[in-house]
């Protein structure tokens, strides 16, 4: 039995079920209550030729279908995140798919590959770790699904939704590179507000990230833009230790998405107390850690963004995230240029982080 300290509200994805039974029976918590935030104050930012409440929202993730979208637009969150979907039905790695790790301070680059070790509980700071493989639905239940969020936004409110292709058996890679074009036109189709294409999940029993590929996600956005038109492209990725690789992704790509989303998780090696592979299954050894541990990699991409955003003259947005796991976070990320904001951990155990966010 999982228990949680009192200030860790009950999370809005429960990580004592399965990803099928939380997809079936969430959202849980106080996002199941039906209670309607109203917002206090006219919007006023514009984000995406829209107006926008507060440039803050949920990162792909945690909200694995329109229950869950509905529940966070509703809770005051303006900019939530429909979870990663495919071209195709994709399974999910088994249960656990949440545990919490034992994070002292900043998760560093150094420790993560060391590597890092279970908790019993989930407690303040809070660090998870968490290896879905990217599971996604068939588009025909997908679209219809994402249309409900999409059309329940309100005013000063935008759904983005997540998506990346795959690597299916036998394809090469032309094959891959189409799937994820196509996959951005069935996620166009859906008329979000905004879309991510996912270039920087671990959670497939790899290190080989697309985002350190930079000539292939060149080719990437290039075609998807040119698929989806005005429809607005932010591509997501992971933390940079090669800072020449980060000016040459800038300087291939800067001018043609509208914006980058930093950073996913850090991956790293998670075992059990007694030295055992914590997450069971091929390829879960090493797996994305997120929460409070992270928070100083996320804020120190967006420094870095916003630094060749000016070097290079480009106009594109950066989304911070990592780590936002209260009001303050917010404002950290804010303050180093962060033209949005967004959480997943710090969400899903604090439903009113949006209300709190606003009242400051």
């Amino acid at each position: 039995m999982v228990h949680y300290k009192l200030m860790l509200a009950e999370p809005f994805y429960d990580p004592t079920k399965s990803y099928h039974d939380n997809y079936n029976q969430g959202p849980f918590g106080a996002f199941a209550d039906g209670q309607v935030f109203v917002d206090p104050v006219v919007p006023t930012q514009e984000l995406f030729g829209t107006i926008v409440h507060a440039p803050f929202g949920i990162a792909a993730g945690p909200l694995l279908n329109s229950r869950y979208v509905i529940a966070a637009l509703d809770k005051g969150f303006d900019l939530p995140m429909y979870k990663t979907v495919r071209s195709g039905t994709h399974g999910t790695h088994p249960y656990p798919n949440v545990v919490p790790v034992d994070v002292s301070g900043d998760l560093t680059i150094e420790q993560a590959n060391i590597g890092l070790v279970t908790k019993p509980t989930y407690t303040e700071p809070l660090s998870i770790t968490n290896s879905f493989g990217v599971p996604s639905y068939s588009p025909e239940l997908w679209q219809a699904d994402v249309e409900k969020a999409v059309t329940h936004a309100r005013r000063g409110q935008l759904v983005g939704v997540s998506f990346q292709g795959t690597k299916w058996e036998g394809a090469g890679a032309d094959e891959y590179i189409a799937d994820w074009v196509t996959t951005a036109k069935l996620v166009a189709e859906t008329k979000p507000g905004f879309i991510e294409a996912n270039l920087s999940c671990p959670n497939e029993g790899t290190a080989a990230l697309l985002c350190f590929d930079v000539d292939r996600v060149a080719t990437i956005a290039h075609q998807i833009k040119n698929a989806i038109g005005d429809i607005p492209l932010l591509l997501k990725i992971s933390y940079f230790t090669d800072q020449e690789l980060l000016e040459k992704l800038v300087t291939e790509v800067g001018g043609v998405v509208d914006g980058f989303a930093t950073i996913n998780t850090i991956s790293a090696a998670v075992r059990t107390p007694k030295g055992e592979q914590a997450l069971p299954g091929e390829g879960r050894l090493r797996s994305g850690v997120c929460g409070a541990g992270i928070k100083w990699a996320g804020i120190d991409m967006v420094h870095r963004f916003v630094a060749l955003r000016e070097a290079q003259n480009k106009s594109y947005l950066v989304v911070g995230v990592g780590g936002v796991m209260s009001a303050s976070d917010y404002l950290e990320y804010r303050t180093a240029g962060a033209d949005i904001v967004m959480s997943a951990t710090g969400a899903m155990w604090n439903p009113e982080l949006a209300q709190e966010i606003k009242t400051i």
